[in-house]
């Protein structure tokens, strides 16, 4: 077995000089010990195998440390794709390995993020933002997005308004489908007239609708955490989204989230409750969830043999070239779960 550790810093004096550079808030935060495992040997040694873990790391709302990686790879690496920036945790078997496993952990502080953007004046790098006014693949930004984009956001003025007047319209005319498998694929072709699904399918119509109306956006992929100890949170995908205010940055929403406490409190729209989380989550989200990275038709680093991810937040891997069902842990094999530091 193979063990590296990537802890450089004990965990309270980084966390002492993140908050100092950073200036974020010591309320609200989550921090927690989380360890993905994946066993690949099931699937015999007469082929290669090759594994690709998506990989947080430390931004203004979250701190990773005590990396550690364990396996019986026989090589490994950090890359990162070159178009959105994800990180990406490399592994290779060759054929005859019989042992194929690894595992991967690290701690996280999580914190709440809550965006306040007064105005939305100010430059912007276009050249940056024109890949997040792009379309992916089921995801297009075509005459019908359009369209409904300038329906949603006729009269209203600049970034925050017709951003809020999306978030609003999918509020009110979708709804959250607990039947869709894992986050949903986002088509949001087929997701305009169906107007249901989960997570991913929320988001990538929001971003869709947002990239209509010419708003920079852009689905955020990572992975719930539970608030008591000890949970097994292989299941627990998230997506939300962001969108680009000039002379503020990113501003987050997650009405996603909105839509799944309707769903599991049993709240009528009109309801005070399901009012004050719809205002909470246009500009904040809770600081129980992770953040892989962004993006749609993520071209892998090392490049796989399938051809591009829709997105990249489960773990992927292919045995001979032949990708593995990543909606189906059980046998792929993997397991994410987390222990509660404090």
């Amino acid at each position: 077995m193979k063990r590296k550790s990537y802890g450089f810093l004990s965990v309270p004096i980084a966390i002492i000089v993140f908050l100092f550079m950073t200036g974020v808030g010591i309320c609200d935060v989550q921090r927690t010990l989380v360890t993905m495992t994946i066993d690949l040997s099931s699937h015999g040694s007469n082929e290669e195998a090759m594994l690709w873990l998506p990989y947080p790391v430390s931004d203004a709302y979250q701190l990773i440390t005590n990396v550690k990686i364990d396996g019986t790879y026989s090589s490994h690496g950090f890359y990162t794709d070159q178009e959105f920036g994800n990180h990406i945790l490399y592994a290779y078997w060759p054929k005859g390995k019989k042992d194929r496993r690894l595992s991967l952990s690290f701690e996280v502080t999580r914190w709440e993020r809550k965006d306040k953007a007064l105005s939305d004046s100010g430059c912007v790098d276009k050249v940056f933002l024109a890949k997040y006014l792009k379309g992916s693949k089921l995801a297009p930004i075509n005459e019908a997005v359009k369209a409904l984009s300038q329906e949603i956001t006729k009269g209203k003025h600049g970034t925050l308004e017709k951003a809020r007047s999306i978030y609003l319209w999918v509020a009110k005319n979708m709804r959250r489908d607990p039947k869709t498998k894992g986050c949903g694929r986002g088509n949001v072709c087929l997701l305009l007239s169906k107007k249901s699904g989960k997570c991913a399918d929320i988001h990538s119509v929001f971003v869709a609708l947002l990239k209509g109306a010419g708003i920079p956006a852009r689905e955020v992929f990572g992975l719930r955490l539970a608030k008591t100890d000890g949970v097994n949170i292989t299941k627990w995908q998230h997506c939300w989204a962001e969108f680009y205010v000039p002379g503020y940055g990113w501003f987050v929403a997650d009405p996603g989230d909105y839509l799944k406490a309707l769903l599991k409190k049993k709240l009528c729209y009109a309801s005070p409750e399901a009012k004050a989380l719809l205002s909470y989550y246009f500009g904040a989200v809770d600081p129980y969830r992770i953040k892989f990275g962004t993006g749609r038709d993520i071209n892998l680093n090392p490049k796989n043999k399938k051809g591009p991810l829709n997105y990249f937040m489960y773990p992927y891997a292919e045995i001979g070239g032949r990708p593995l069902d990543p909606l189906a842990p059980e046998k792929f094999s993997y397991e994410i779960v987390q222990r509660n530091l404090e």
